[in-house]
């Protein structure tokens, strides 16, 4: 799944081909096409922006645009009369201006709304702020972390948990994890504010590295993966054989390297009880 990062250079692509011009045409595919996205024809486009997942795309007559991609959607820009790289019947939007061509493939989510109602709609009124964001604010952050009916939660799981901080998924997980050193089957309740605030700052510049712009770690471009996708492999830090296990409710592997984040004392961990040591 696209995660915050990759939704951050989808807008700046998009709002570079978009910004300050009027549409031309617009459509929509289904599954579940768009309703009335016919009424952006003669709008100016405002500028497209991301959030955590989302992106957004603002229009003059005071509707927007907003897009979640899920596993498999994707957003392309291509000049007039530029071949597509996939067929039409895989396009769920088409925005067309002068010189560009804004098409968004295979996303599940593609909605029109008026832009006063974003802020209240279900689906985004909820989320944390974002980490890429100039104005995020960590103590926000560690305060929804800190909501009771998150201390159960597995670390690992409540890190992607969108309404604590928006823009992080399976990718930045993993290497959040690993860089701070933390067992993923570690429970919310059974870490430190210290510990907790240590993750939302690595997840941040980790994200803000992967899109340039400046961060608490002086990484200048997307950070090198050391246990995302490298189970079975040795670790780049200490050689030690990264494991894997399912975790969530979407049953994903987690890797992790078992030397540089082992589990504290009594900590349960895939298909251990507490208190057993692999």
């Amino acid at each position: 799944m696209p995660e915050g990062d990759a939704l951050y250079r989808f807008a700046r692509r998009v709002d570079a081909a978009l910004a300050g011009k009027v549409i031309l045409a617009a459509r929509a595919h289904g599954p579940g096409p768009v309703p009335q996205v016919e009424r952006l024809t003669g709008a100016m486009c405002l500028g497209a922006r991301s959030f955590g997942k989302n992106l957004f795309i603002e229009f003059d007559n005071g509707l927007a645009l907003r897009g979640h991609l899920r596993m498999y959607g994707t957003w392309h820009v291509y000049r007039p009369g530029q071949p597509w790289s996939r067929p039409e019947s895989e396009a769920r939007l088409v925005l067309e201006v002068a010189d560009a061509v804004v098409v968004n493939f295979s996303a599940p989510v593609i909605e029109l709304l008026e832009t006063r109602a974003l802020t209240l709609h279900r689906p985004i009124a909820g989320l944390g702020p974002d980490l890429i964001a100039d104005d995020f604010d960590p103590a926000e952050a560690l305060e929804r972390l800190r909501d009771p009916l998150r201390a159960d939660l597995t670390i690992g799981d409540a890190v992607m948990d969108q309404q604590v901080m928006a823009g992080v998924g399976n990718i930045w997980k993993h290497e959040t994890l690993f860089r701070c050193g933390v067992y993923p089957w570690r429970r919310v309740r059974d870490m430190s504010d210290e510990e907790l605030l240590g993750l939302i700052q690595t997840a941040r510049d980790l994200l803000r590295a992967s899109v340039g712009k400046p961060n608490g770690r002086g990484l200048a471009r997307r950070p090198e993966m050391y246990v995302y996708l490298r189970a079975g492999q040795p670790c780049r830090r200490c050689g030690t054989k990264i494991l894997s296990a399912p975790q969530g409710v979407d049953i994903r592997l987690t890797a992790w390297c078992p030397r540089c984040q082992p589990p504290p004392p009594g900590c349960a961990g895939p298909g251990l009880s507490p208190g057993r040591r692999r």
